[in-house]
């Protein structure tokens, strides 16, 4: 059959079953655009801006399992995709990201809206390719998406000329994928499975440290059935977080810098850690020299560049986390350690600095503001079983402390790149993907800025996404750091005046757009919430709006701070609880 270009890219979608894709149009991806016209099959979402377009194909692929796909122009249109793709690229995200190129006798000419996008995003991507041959397009389109979605999952981009979209040739879409030296493993060696499973047997004090690895490789279920039979106390990273039910009795929370007590107290004296799914990135081992003194360590990874990169691994395992682990259930013995799970409680029941656990030092200052946590539990327990999303900053260290997760693909937040503006158009995508599910956006004022011009695409839609944003005036995160490490001098963290806010609802913000007024601008629902009644009532009415999103503005104590936090260059047993230090 005869296919131009551009009708080769949606029967490449329509044989990987794509049903919707997010873009912004541009010059050079106007014959797509328009082919997609004609396709009732695809579900075409404009986004307001090509990153947010990105972040939206990005949660779609996060909650659903599938991959994510986006398009974009070229120039400007390709370079904006590139924090996306990074953010992708860290989080082993399944994505396709189409881009623009000027047609094939310009590129090198500086040609308008022309981007060297394969060299751009070569550093920020798990593959990428330009596109240079109408006879390589089809075979181009099926590797992407096969390498994208296997092994250790990532963003791929395929940077298009023009005129190989307008160019009709004799196509077909292939059936099969054969990529020379591409393999992705599988099952894990069956002597350091067995060897794992001798360790985990033997071990007094053992902890399962579980990662992203399992969301990604729809390991949850049978983690699960390992955990229930082992007995064995649970960690998860932050990415990790829903492969195990957080009020689970066997889960102690995350570990790192803004950890729980109770697992970095647990990863710091424990004899051996079976890491599954886990980079043991900086911010969750603190001081290397300091980590894990006493532990043998078990890593089980699908890449195998990941072990061993950051601490060393006794036992260390290449393998499919669900492969690996149904080989390695009926090797592991149930055994209840009492004496460790006394500690593990105890450590549970110590919780020093009880008054800053939420994030505020009470014998510090008295206040009668809301806090986090009291803003989080109110919209936990009316929105049970959302799917939540996240900013960076402390807005995401408190939704992933206090929320109560159930299920995997729950929890949708940047964990490597840290990326600010990347929760609401995330909410948008989870969306798009979920729409049986309620979406909550947890936000700080700074980071929701970045991308809020999404609000546009969530009305247009109809997306019922509650934005939760936690107001406190400050880029918070960075305002703490200041406050416990730099005299509290807070050089360029100042967003607004919370002091002055909180005296009344038509106070003109000093240096933060007035929310609830931003909300009726673009046709959404919006409250601005001062205490427990107020937050209860907006609460109620954003339940009920299923037709759009409703934000819903919560004035915070503006120094609430993340406790305990690891500080800087410190071991993990080195925790700080509250930045009075007469505090107990």
């Amino acid at each position: 059959m005869i296919y131009t270009g551009a009708e080769m890219v949606i029967e490449c979608l329509r044989k990987e079953g794509v049903d919707t894709i997010f873009g912004f149009p541009g010059g050079v991806v106007i014959p797509v655009f328009d082919t997609l016209f004609h396709a009732d099959d695809i579900n075409v979402i404009l986004t307001r801006h090509e990153q947010a377009a990105v972040h939206a194909a990005d949660a779609y692929a996060r909650t659903t399992g599938k991959t994510g796909v986006c398009l974009v122009t070229s120039g400007p249109g390709a370079t904006n995709t590139i924090t996306g793709l990074a953010t992708a690229n860290f989080d082993s995200v399944p994505l396709i990201c189409i881009s623009g190129q000027v047609p094939r006798n310009m590129i090198g000419n500086d040609a308008f809206q022309e981007a060297d996008v394969v060299g751009i995003t070569r550093p920020v991507t798990k593959h990428n390719y330009i596109v240079t041959e109408r006879e390589k397009l089809s075979k181009t389109l099926k590797d992407s998406f096969h390498i994208a979605s296997t092994g250790r999952p990532g963003p791929v981009v395929i940077d298009i000329p023009k005129d190989v979209f307008t160019q009709p040739m004799e196509d077909s879409y292939p059936a099969e994928v054969n990529l020379i030296g591409y393999t992705t493993p599988g099952k894990g060696h069956k002597g350091q499975v067995k060897r794992a499973a001798a360790a985990i047997n033997e071990a007094k004090k053992p902890l399962l440290f579980a990662g992203g690895g399992i969301n990604v490789g729809n390991s949850s279920e049978i983690f699960r059935k390992l955990v229930k039979k082992a007995r064995i106390p649970v960690t998860t990273s932050l990415m990790g977080i829903g492969a195990i039910e957080t009020a689970d009795e066997m889960y102690i929370g995350m570990p790192g810098m803004h950890g729980t007590y109770t697992a970095n107290m647990a990863m710091s004296n424990c004899d051996l850690i079976f890491g599954i799914g886990v980079r043991f990135d900086d911010r969750v081992t603190g001081d290397l020299a300091k980590f894990a003194p006493y532990a043998k360590i078990v890593h089980l990874d699908i890449d195998p560049s990941a072990i061993a990169r950051n601490v060393p691994v006794e036992i260390p395992i290449v393998g499919d986390a669900a492969q690996v682990l149904e080989e390695m259930l009926p090797l592991v013995d149930t055994i209840e350690r009492p004496e460790w799970q006394k500690t593990i409680r105890d450590w549970k029941a110590a919780a020093p600095c009880k008054n800053a656990v939420e994030g505020f030092n009470v014998k510090e200052k008295e206040t009668a503001m809301l806090m986090p946590l009291e803003v989080l539990n109110k919209v936990n327990d009316r929105f049970p079983d959302s799917i939540v999303t996240t900013e960076v900053g402390q807005n995401q260290m408190w939704a992933a402390l206090y929320w109560n997760f159930t299920r995997p693909r729950t929890f949708v937040t940047s964990g490597g790149l840290g990326t600010m503006g990347y929760g609401f158009p995330a909410a948008v995508g989870a969306a798009i993907a979920n729409p049986d599910k309620r979406v909550i956006a947890v936000s700080g004022d700074g980071s929701f800025q970045m991308n809020l011009q999404e609000l546009a695409t969530a009305v247009k839609n109809k997306l019922s996404i509650v934005i939760v944003i936690l107001d406190n005036g400050y880029l918070g995160m960075v305002r703490q750091w200041q406050e416990m490490f730099f005299g509290k001098r807070y050089s360029s963290t100042h967003l607004n005046d919370v002091e002055l806010l909180k005296r009344g609802s038509e106070v003109t913000p000093d240096g933060t757009p007035d929310f609830v007024k931003l909300a009726a601008a673009y046709g959404a629902a919006g409250y601005r919430v001062y205490n427990s009644d107020d937050l209860t009532e907006a609460i109620e009415k954003a339940h009920k709006n299923t037709d759009g999103p409703t934000i819903i503005d919560c004035i915070i104590e503006p120094e609430a701070n993340v406790f305990p936090m690891v500080p800087p260059g410190a071991g993990l047993e080195e925790m700080v609880f509250c930045t009075n230090e007469d505090e107990e």
